[in-house]
């Protein structure tokens, strides 16, 4: 049995340095495999590096932690366990959100010895009931643990997206994209579905494409969610435009539109919006 990795994602260094060191002081055995401090760095690393342990700030340069965590889960590879998470933050308002998101752990900073105390144990013995199953649970069952994860992972996304929505103006209306050398004003009405593109956002209406430099992740808290959904980290679609859902051989699921000829992947983070009613 190897002795397990862990990845801190925090932007405050002497914070991140403080972490590090009492839980090197409360678990001796954890490896610390990096510690990053921004949201996109936190999930690239978590990818490239596959640890066992997620120890996650909320609010991060780039995107928050919890984003960061989203993007991790819908990317992990299929066959192999999701690391445990513990959020590590200021904010106390989002505590019974984590815990319904699967967060082993939630924290407050500043961290205090006797509290980080009580997350080791709970680390150690999620680590060790994941150690006993490793060779009992069929790949039905971890798959079917894993979807719920992802399910409730992207409930507590929704979460995080809504209270910043309260605050937000109204859905946008119109959308100034550029076509061209002409700015035009699309009505969300129109569009069909918005993809991230290197620095753009490419909008597409039943015939048109144009062009747009704010960042989805800018973006999406002026949507309207009820008529906009997420079905990537890179792609969100207007739902009245969906005409079917379909699932190839190997389980991906792809959306089919009614006014464009391209099929969109739906991610497994966003799969379990589309279930018969």
């Amino acid at each position: 049995m190897h002795a397990p990795r862990a990845l801190i994602a925090e932007d405050e260094p002497l914070l991140a340095q403080a972490l590090r060191q009492a839980l090197a002081q409360a678990w001796p055995e954890l490896q610390i495999a990096a510690t990053v401090g921004d949201g996109l760095s936190a999930a690239q690393k978590a990818l490239e590096l596959q640890p066992d342990i997620l120890l996650f700030d909320i609010r991060m340069p780039g995107q928050s932690g919890i984003d960061a965590a989203a993007e991790v889960a819908d990317a992990w590879p299929d066959r192999q366990a999701l690391p445990a998470l513990v959020f590590v933050t200021a904010y106390d308002q989002y505590a019974i959100a984590a815990f319904e998101a699967q967060a082993v752990d939630y924290v407050l900073k500043p961290v205090q010895p006797p509290r980080l105390a009580q997350t080791v144990q709970r680390l150690q013995r999620w680590w060790a009931q994941r150690q006993r199953q490793s060779g009992v649970q069929t790949p039905e069952q971890r798959q079917q643990q894993e979807l719920e994860h992802l399910r409730q992972l992207q409930q507590i996304q929704l979460q995080f997206q809504r209270q910043f929505q309260q605050s937000a103006p109204a859905p946008l209306q119109f959308i100034q994209a550029s076509a061209g050398s002409q700015i035009h004003m699309v009505r969300m009405q129109d569009v069909v579905y918005l993809e991230a593109a290197d620095k753009y956002i490419r909008v597409l209406t039943a015939q048109q494409e144009y062009l747009i430099r704010t960042p989805l992740k800018d973006l999406l808290p002026q949507l309207d969610g009820t008529q906009f959904w997420q079905i990537h980290r890179g792609c969100v679609v207007q739902a009245a435009s969906i005409a079917s859902v379909h699932k190839d051989e190997a389980g991906r699921m792809w959306l089919q539109l009614r006014q464009r000829p391209e099929r969109l992947a739906v991610s497994r983070l966003y799969a379990t919006r589309f279930k018969p009613m």
